[in-house]
């Protein structure tokens, strides 16, 4: 039953949970965010090496921990709490799925284990300058050559582009879309930070000039192994926003305890009342949508398409709803560089469109519904 947790489950949880509360505290996100990385290597290390997060979803023939889609959720949930600075959502939600779903037996002894104890950081480059997230917004071209393959071409809004070190990057042969490996330190290879809303997802262009890249799987196959890779990283995300709109109501609700106006909390006031208990039951139901849709990713069943487009364009409004109320709650300092509101806003809205919007979502839902 979706939303129900076993006792390893919520063990799972809290250990993250601690382990955030100790590695990402909003002191190490400010930091972090200014920095051109974007993580720290040592606790990335950590993660992997240690505490098995990058690991855990990958089956254990490949080095993981064989958990599944239930496990992950609850690690993107609880570093949507911690807007955890790190490569994690490129490199395990995007880079590993990709590869998982490949097909390609090579490609996955070689990659997945050292993505599995945190020495391979990796990403996915799908989006072009149009920003699209179908199938009509690939362009870039792959030219078969006597030693494999050329992409020539850019890539834009490559989530953690200029660290990882494995691109996984959809280009268009004679056969359709297929799939390719680059080396990021491979020849032609130019990678550019992008100027972002959200300093706390690291952004970048990336650029191909004659770059030889290894073909993933079969040729003119890749489109069908990215839609299943959308659909689960937008289960992903989904959680990963229900873990930040939790945060966002947690600090609203502090602070309407400890802020006193009048003699009384602020919180007493009803007109408050009403907008929190609003804002709870936003992020009660993102959270159910998320956890739905989890539970048909971990079974991989035929609901995940439509449950990944209801979870994504559901906890996308919901985050945005949480992070701006909180601002609201939180009067004119809301606004303020340093109270931490305006850092959940910031990812509320970068997520929002990542992977596709709210209303691209609804689109995609009513076309797997037959509506």
């Amino acid at each position: 039953m979706f939303g129900t947790f076993t006792e390893d489950q919520e063990q799972l949880r809290g250990v993250v949970r601690n382990f955030l509360a100790d590695k990402s505290p909003e002191s190490e996100v400010r930091r972090l965010m200014e920095t051109e990385e974007g993580y720290d290597p040592a606790v990335w290390t950590q993660m992997g090496r240690e505490a098995g997060l990058q690991g855990i979803a990958i089956p254990e023939q490949y080095g993981g921990q064989g958990a599944g889609w239930t496990e992950l959720g609850i690690v993107l949930e609880e570093a949507g709490r911690a807007l955890l600075c790190a490569p994690y959502f490129a490199t395990v939600v995007l880079a590993a799925t990709t590869l998982l779903e490949s097909g390609d037996e090579e490609a996955k002894q070689q990659y997945l284990p050292a993505i599995a104890d945190g020495s391979l950081i990796a990403t996915v480059a799908l989006t072009e300058e149009g920003g699209r997230w179908d199938a009509e917004g690939v362009t870039l071209p792959a030219t078969p050559t006597p030693d494999g393959w050329m992409l020539t071409g850019a890539k834009h809004f490559v989530l953690d582009g200029t660290t990882a070190k494995l691109i996984i990057v959809p280009a268009v042969t004679a056969s359709g879309i297929s799939l390719f490996a680059v080396d990021a330190d491979a020849a032609g290879v130019t990678r550019r930070p992008s100027i972002t809303l959200d300093r706390t997802r690291k952004l970048a262009v990336v650029e191909f000039d004659a770059t030889p890249a290894r073909l993933l799987g079969t040729e003119g196959g890749g489109w069908r192994v990215l839609q299943r890779v959308l659909d689960f990283a937008a289960v992903g995300l989904a959680a990963e926003q229900a873990g930040g709109a939790q945060a966002a109501l947690d600090q609203s609700t502090e602070y309407l305890k400890t802020r006193v106006q009048f003699g009384q909390p602020i919180g007493a006031f009803q007109a408050l009342k009403h907008m929190a208990a609003d804002v709870l039951v936003e992020v009660e139901s993102a959270r159910s949508a998320a956890y739905y849709a989890l539970e048909a990713a971990s079974q991989d069943n035929d609901e995940l398409p439509a449950a990944a487009s209801l979870a994504k364009a559901y906890c996308s409004e919901a985050f945005v709803t949480a992070a701006h109320q909180n601002i609201q709650f939180h009067g004119g300092m809301g606004f303020t560089w340093e109270v931490a509101a305006h850092l959940f806003y910031k990812r509320a809205r970068s997520s929002e469109v990542f992977l596709g919007d709210a209303f691209a979502h609804r689109e995609a839902l009513a076309q797997r519904i037959g509506v």
